[in-house]
């Protein structure tokens, strides 16, 4: 009887162990659920890897330290990169969205395309899209009314130009480079086909059908064009150094549409500074983390650029700067 009352005393023990056990192993999974559920998922779809748009990437994650998201912390980046090839984009796309982000930034057109075409659903934020109306990501940047908002990079194109006829105002013939497959070049080539014809210049358009063809067609442009104009292109930016490499044996001059082309042996531009365009794009992305619908976020576009000059460049070539573009010229690059 007595060894029926002691089992019975250690049997209740046990009884209130595990119920207090199971009760603080729920708990445990209850904090961790909790601490899962403050850790926000960012995925990031860059399609290639340059200067530019690597400095957007880095400027994304600033923008959202800036407003309390610290990787680590409490925010996940799901990162891919296409490398460029076309091919890729779909199936990054869904191997970022099977990962139930809370949001998704495309890095240029065809990575937020990409994305476009998968869901309807996640947020998604333009990182840099020059023209996201033509490239039929939203129907109206003030008011884009689906899931999708962010930064559109639409270079000041006039500016460009007009700062192309103050260096070379002997130039009658200007060569665009661009890549047919891009979307976003195309708004941006027609803008600076009357920015050039307004200027007295001659145009002539060289679209690239792929990567492969560059080669052949700049070296076939150098000897038919004054200064050859790139604008706001993905395959052609990561193309760059080819194209510097054959204009510059010609001392056939380019102007590019970021300053990093510059530094990478473009001649001169008025460029939007592309770490502020992610830095925007990464604030952005913040405030869809905290709650606001992207159909109600309008478009951010920068208004303004900024004057730099390859300066080592210039000099080598013989070509002087006019006083009103020194008095305007932030950063000099030498290349």
């Amino acid at each position: 009887m007595k060894n029926k009352k002691i089992i019975g005393f250690m049997l209740g023990i046990l009884v209130v162990l595990c119920f207090f056990g199971g009760k603080e192993t729920f708990f445990e999974k209850s904090s961790k659920k909790e601490k899962k559920a403050s850790i926000k998922a960012v995925g990031v779809l860059q399609f290639a890897s340059h200067p530019d748009l690597d400095s957007i990437y880095k400027g994304i994650q600033k923008g959202l330290a800036d407003e309390g998201f610290t990787k680590d912390k409490n925010l996940k980046f799901l990162f891919k990169n296409a490398q460029a090839d076309q091919s890729k984009l779909k199936t990054m796309s869904e191997e970022i969205l099977e990962n139930n982000p809370d949001a998704v930034v495309g890095i240029a057109t065809p990575s937020a395309q990409a994305l476009a075409n998968q869901t309807k659903k996640v947020p998604i934020v333009l990182g840099a899209i020059s023209d996201p109306v033509s490239a039929g990501l939203v129907k109206n940047e003030k008011k884009p009314g689906g899931n999708i908002t962010g930064v559109s990079d639409r270079s000041p194109v006039n500016a460009q130009i007009s700062l192309a006829k103050k260096l070379f105002p002997e130039a009658k013939k200007v060569g665009i480079l661009y890549s047919s497959a891009e979307d976003s070049a195309k708004s941006q080539v027609a803008d600076a086909k009357k920015a050039a014809k307004k200027g007295g210049l001659s145009v002539q358009e060289y679209a690239v059908p792929s990567i492969n063809e560059i080669n052949q067609i700049v070296n076939e442009m150098v000897n038919e064009v004054n200064f050859i104009y790139i604008p706001n292109d993905n395959t052609i930016a990561s193309a760059m150094p080819t194209v510097i490499k054959i204009a510059d044996a010609k001392k056939v001059p380019i102007i590019p549409v970021t300053e990093k082309m510059v530094k990478e042996g473009g001649f001169a531009t008025s460029s939007l500074d592309q770490f502020e365009l992610g830095v925007q794009t990464g604030r952005i992305t913040a405030q869809i983390l905290k709650g606001k619908n992207p159909a109600n976020v309008p478009i951010y576009t920068f208004k303004e650029g900024k004057t730099v000059v390859n300066i080592n460049k210039a000099h080598k070539w013989g070509i002087k700067i006019p006083g009103s573009v020194l008095r305007t010229r932030l950063p000099s690059f030498s290349g």
